[in-house]
């Protein structure tokens, strides 16, 4: 390995669409690497199609704060910035209004640039970086779109879904009355989603690539 190369600092997720981990730049800077050239033969469509969805996302975000910012993407490996915190399942933001209100202003900002994340349901995808503030990470699943079209309308409220129902796992006491009325209206989409989505996931997950995501807590390694 020459000078100039990237060395692994440690491994922070590995499975059947690629290995994840924290490397550090020939200037001393880290940065977090996805890597699909161990991805098996059958799975490389479908890991190249998530990894080429997050580039498009993280060119979207450039500049936006508490984001992840592309580095690089030539179609085997995405190389994008590192955020300095912790998972909110590692750090809880118990009783935390600000945090919330923090959270939900970075969504507004991530919805009016025209991007819904689509997988925020998952704590290991909300940071709580190092002053405490909110963060958001990894978006394979992120959509593209017309912020004012029906269906990004439709995935940014989604999103603001899946924001409150941390939020009344750990600041529930700050609940309002309009968001929990928010909380009980559940779109088409998550009605299909559990109705066969989520059965047919669990079965390829499980039964097929033998992992199991565990809603993001904690590394496949």
């Amino acid at each position: 390995m020459s000078r100039s190369d990237p060395r692994q600092v440690r491994a922070l997720k590995a499975d059947s669409f690629g290995r994840i981990a924290l490397m550090r730049d020939a200037d001393g800077g880290l940065f977090v690497r996805r890597d699909l050239r161990h991805v098996p033969w059958w799975l490389r469509l479908p890991a190249w199609g998530l990894a080429r969805r997050e580039a498009r996302a993280l060119r979207a975000l450039a500049g936006m704060p508490a984001m992840p910012q592309l580095r690089a993407w030539d179609g085997r490996v995405l190389d994008r910035s590192y955020l300095e915190g912790a998972a909110m399942h590692q750090r809880p933001p118990h009783g935390d209004l600000a945090y919330f209100r923090d959270a939900r202003r970075l969504l507004q900002r991530l919805h009016r640039s025209g991007l819904a994340h689509n997988d925020l349901a998952k704590e290991a995808n909300w940071l709580v970086l190092e002053d405490g503030s909110p963060g958001v990470t990894d978006f394979q699943l992120a959509v593209l779109g017309q912020p004012r079209s029906r269906w990004m309308r439709l995935l940014a409220r989604e999103d603001l879904r899946h924001l409150l129902k941390h939020k009344r796992t750990y600041c529930p006491q700050h609940i309002t009355p309009v968001e929990r009325r928010v909380l009980k209206r559940q779109s088409w989409v998550r009605r299909l989603w559990f109705a066969s989505g989520k059965h047919v996931y669990r079965f390829i997950t499980r039964k097929v690539l033998k992992w199991r995501d565990n809603e993001g807590r904690g590394p496949r390694l």
